[in-house]
Protein backbone atom coordinates (compact mmCIF):
# COMPACT_ATOMS: atom_id res chain seq x y z
CA UNK A 1 0.00 0.00 0.00
CA UNK A 2 1.32 3.40 -0.97
CA UNK A 3 -0.46 6.36 0.64
CA UNK A 4 -1.49 8.56 -2.28
CA UNK A 5 -3.47 11.83 -2.47
CA UNK A 6 -5.95 12.54 -5.25
CA UNK A 7 -4.88 14.73 -8.16
CA UNK A 8 -6.54 18.04 -8.99
CA UNK A 9 -9.49 18.18 -11.38
CA UNK A 10 -10.51 21.74 -12.21
CA UNK A 11 -14.08 22.81 -11.53
CA UNK A 12 -16.14 22.86 -14.66
CA UNK A 13 -14.25 19.99 -16.29
CA UNK A 14 -16.64 17.83 -18.31
CA UNK A 15 -16.87 14.20 -17.16
CA UNK A 16 -15.20 11.86 -19.61
CA UNK A 17 -17.71 9.53 -21.20
CA UNK A 18 -17.28 5.79 -20.76
CA UNK A 19 -18.87 2.42 -21.37
CA UNK A 20 -17.83 -0.30 -18.90
CA UNK A 21 -18.79 -3.71 -17.55
CA UNK A 22 -21.19 -3.43 -14.63
CA UNK A 23 -20.07 -6.36 -12.51
CA UNK A 24 -23.28 -6.95 -10.57
CA UNK A 25 -25.56 -7.32 -13.62
CA UNK A 26 -22.70 -8.34 -15.93
CA UNK A 27 -23.98 -5.86 -18.54
CA UNK A 28 -22.09 -3.17 -20.43
CA UNK A 29 -23.36 0.25 -19.38
CA UNK A 30 -22.47 3.87 -20.15
CA UNK A 31 -22.13 7.06 -18.18
CA UNK A 32 -24.98 8.51 -20.24
CA UNK A 33 -27.27 5.71 -19.04
CA UNK A 34 -26.21 6.17 -15.41
CA UNK A 35 -26.02 9.94 -14.96
CA UNK A 36 -28.35 11.58 -12.47
CA UNK A 37 -30.94 14.25 -13.10
CA UNK A 38 -29.42 16.61 -10.49
CA UNK A 39 -25.87 15.27 -10.42
CA UNK A 40 -23.58 12.29 -10.62
CA UNK A 41 -21.08 11.08 -8.04
CA UNK A 42 -18.29 8.90 -9.42
CA UNK A 43 -15.84 7.20 -7.11
CA UNK A 44 -12.86 5.03 -7.84
CA UNK A 45 -12.64 2.25 -5.29
CA UNK A 46 -11.47 -1.34 -5.00
CA UNK A 47 -12.27 -4.37 -2.87
CA UNK A 48 -9.18 -4.57 -0.67
CA UNK A 49 -8.03 -1.01 0.09
CA UNK A 50 -8.30 -0.31 3.84
CA UNK A 51 -9.30 3.31 3.10
CA UNK A 52 -12.24 2.13 0.98
CA UNK A 53 -13.22 -0.58 3.46
CA UNK A 54 -13.22 2.16 6.12
CA UNK A 55 -15.85 4.23 4.24
CA UNK A 56 -17.92 1.54 2.48
CA UNK A 57 -20.92 1.92 4.81
CA UNK A 58 -20.99 5.68 4.28
CA UNK A 59 -20.82 5.30 0.48
CA UNK A 60 -23.84 3.00 0.69
CA UNK A 61 -25.65 5.41 3.02
CA UNK A 62 -24.92 8.41 0.79
CA UNK A 63 -26.43 6.61 -2.18
CA UNK A 64 -29.49 5.66 -0.13
CA UNK A 65 -29.90 9.24 1.10
CA UNK A 66 -29.45 11.03 -2.23
CA UNK A 67 -30.48 8.72 -5.08
CA UNK A 68 -34.17 9.54 -4.57
CA UNK A 69 -33.22 13.24 -4.70
CA UNK A 70 -31.92 13.02 -8.28
CA UNK A 71 -28.29 11.99 -7.81
CA UNK A 72 -26.70 8.89 -9.23
CA UNK A 73 -23.72 7.10 -7.74
CA UNK A 74 -21.20 5.12 -9.78
CA UNK A 75 -18.34 3.06 -8.37
CA UNK A 76 -15.42 2.11 -10.62
CA UNK A 77 -12.49 -0.20 -9.98
CA UNK A 78 -9.48 0.32 -12.24
CA UNK A 79 -6.94 -1.85 -10.45
CA UNK A 80 -4.85 -4.34 -12.42
CA UNK A 81 -6.72 -7.60 -11.75
CA UNK A 82 -3.84 -9.73 -13.03
CA UNK A 83 -1.55 -8.56 -10.24
CA UNK A 84 -4.43 -8.03 -7.78
CA UNK A 85 -6.96 -10.81 -8.54
CA UNK A 86 -9.10 -9.80 -5.55
CA UNK A 87 -10.07 -6.75 -7.64
CA UNK A 88 -11.26 -8.70 -10.69
CA UNK A 89 -14.87 -8.56 -11.92
CA UNK A 90 -16.09 -11.77 -10.25
CA UNK A 91 -14.65 -10.71 -6.88
CA UNK A 92 -16.14 -7.23 -7.41
CA UNK A 93 -19.58 -8.79 -7.87
CA UNK A 94 -19.20 -10.80 -4.65
CA UNK A 95 -17.94 -7.75 -2.78
CA UNK A 96 -20.74 -5.48 -4.05
CA UNK A 97 -23.35 -8.04 -3.02
CA UNK A 98 -21.80 -8.50 0.43
CA UNK A 99 -21.61 -4.73 0.98
CA UNK A 100 -25.16 -4.20 -0.38
CA UNK A 101 -24.02 -1.63 -2.95
CA UNK A 102 -27.12 0.22 -4.18
CA UNK A 103 -25.06 1.61 -7.07
CA UNK A 104 -23.37 0.05 -10.09
CA UNK A 105 -19.81 -1.24 -9.61
CA UNK A 106 -17.98 -0.92 -12.92
CA UNK A 107 -14.75 -2.56 -14.02
CA UNK A 108 -12.24 -0.41 -15.92
CA UNK A 109 -10.10 -3.22 -17.32
CA UNK A 110 -8.02 -1.00 -19.64
CA UNK A 111 -7.61 1.70 -16.98
CA UNK A 112 -8.50 4.28 -19.64
CA UNK A 113 -11.33 5.72 -17.54
CA UNK A 114 -9.09 6.21 -14.48
CA UNK A 115 -6.55 7.95 -16.72
CA UNK A 116 -9.24 10.15 -18.29
CA UNK A 117 -10.33 11.27 -14.81
CA UNK A 118 -6.74 11.62 -13.60
CA UNK A 119 -7.66 9.30 -10.73
CA UNK A 120 -4.78 8.45 -8.42
CA UNK A 121 -6.07 6.66 -5.35
CA UNK A 122 -8.83 4.62 -3.81
CA UNK A 123 -11.08 6.21 -2.82
CA UNK A 124 -11.05 9.05 -5.37
CA UNK A 125 -14.36 10.93 -5.37
CA UNK A 126 -15.88 13.25 -7.97
CA UNK A 127 -19.17 15.19 -8.00
CA UNK A 128 -20.61 16.39 -11.30
CA UNK A 129 -23.68 18.55 -11.93
CA UNK A 130 -26.62 17.69 -14.18
CA UNK A 131 -24.54 18.69 -17.23
CA UNK A 132 -21.68 16.44 -16.07
CA UNK A 133 -19.45 19.40 -15.22
CA UNK A 134 -17.15 18.95 -12.24
CA UNK A 135 -18.35 20.59 -9.02
CA UNK A 136 -16.09 18.82 -6.50
CA UNK A 137 -13.16 16.44 -6.44
CA UNK A 138 -11.86 15.59 -2.99
CA UNK A 139 -12.29 13.66 0.20
CA UNK A 140 -15.44 12.14 1.63
CA UNK A 141 -14.59 13.53 5.07
CA UNK A 142 -11.65 13.79 7.50
CA UNK A 143 -11.89 10.18 8.68
CA UNK A 144 -9.05 7.79 7.91
CA UNK A 145 -8.39 4.29 9.22
CA UNK A 146 -7.04 4.61 12.75
CA UNK A 147 -7.38 8.40 13.18
CA UNK A 148 -10.44 8.19 15.47
CA UNK A 149 -12.54 10.62 13.39
CA UNK A 150 -16.00 9.14 12.72
CA UNK A 151 -16.96 8.53 9.09
CA UNK A 152 -19.69 11.05 8.26
CA UNK A 153 -19.41 11.90 4.57
CA UNK A 154 -19.67 15.54 5.61
CA UNK A 155 -17.64 17.00 2.74
CA UNK A 156 -19.62 15.25 0.00
CA UNK A 157 -22.90 15.83 1.85
CA UNK A 158 -22.13 19.57 2.04
CA UNK A 159 -21.61 19.66 -1.74
CA UNK A 160 -24.83 17.75 -2.45
CA UNK A 161 -26.89 19.90 -0.08
CA UNK A 162 -25.49 23.03 -1.74
CA UNK A 163 -26.53 21.65 -5.13
CA UNK A 164 -30.01 20.81 -3.81
CA UNK A 165 -30.33 24.43 -2.64
CA UNK A 166 -29.57 25.58 -6.21
CA UNK A 167 -26.42 27.30 -5.01
CA UNK A 168 -22.90 26.99 -6.37
CA UNK A 169 -20.46 25.12 -4.14
CA UNK A 170 -17.49 27.42 -3.53
CA UNK A 171 -15.59 25.44 -0.89
CA UNK A 172 -11.98 24.41 -1.33
CA UNK A 173 -11.81 20.61 -1.41
CA UNK A 174 -9.24 18.64 0.53
CA UNK A 175 -7.67 15.89 -1.55
CA UNK A 176 -8.84 12.37 -0.94
CA UNK A 177 -6.21 10.03 0.46
CA UNK A 178 -5.81 6.30 0.05
CA UNK A 179 -4.04 3.46 -1.67
CA UNK A 180 -2.63 4.16 -5.09
CA UNK A 181 -4.47 2.73 -8.07
CA UNK A 182 -2.70 -0.46 -9.08
CA UNK A 183 -1.53 0.39 -12.59
CA UNK A 184 -0.57 -2.18 -15.21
Amino acid sequence: MSLTPSNILERGTLASDFTLLETISEKIISLQELKGERGTIIFFICNHCPFVIHINRELVQLAKDYTSRGFSFIAISSNDAEKYPMDGPQKMKIHATKEHYPFPYLYDETQEVAKAYNAACTPDLYVFDSDLKSIYHGQLDDSRPGNGVPVSGKDIRRVLETMLSNRIYKGVPKPSMGCNIKWK
